[in-house]
């Protein structure tokens, strides 16, 4: 009797996970969806460059790195809603 109440209790707790796993967004058009992939691309770009800053790296590879940065802001920027 136990084992039949266990597993019912997995079964609802399961059924739970499934409900809340699966919130209700609106589905995202083709060019949505790419236009937020790139966006999340270039922050994780942004990200990688801002910890390469943080190492303290050489004049002339800060230099590049601020450059860099410029540009992924710039683009940022231009991609995400205002």
């Amino acid at each position: 009797m136990a084992r039949g109440w266990e597993s019912k209790s997995v079964e609802e707790q399961q059924s739970e996970a499934a409900d809340k796993s699966n919130p209700s967004r609106p589905r995202m058009s083709p060019e949505q969806a790419a236009r937020s992939r790139e966006i999340e691309s270039l922050r994780l770009s942004r990200r990688r460059v801002l910890e390469q800053l943080a190492a303290n790296p050489a004049p002339r590879h800060l230099r590049v790195l601020q450059t860099g940065l410029a540009d992924l802001d710039e683009r940022l920027k231009r991609l995400e809603p205002k």
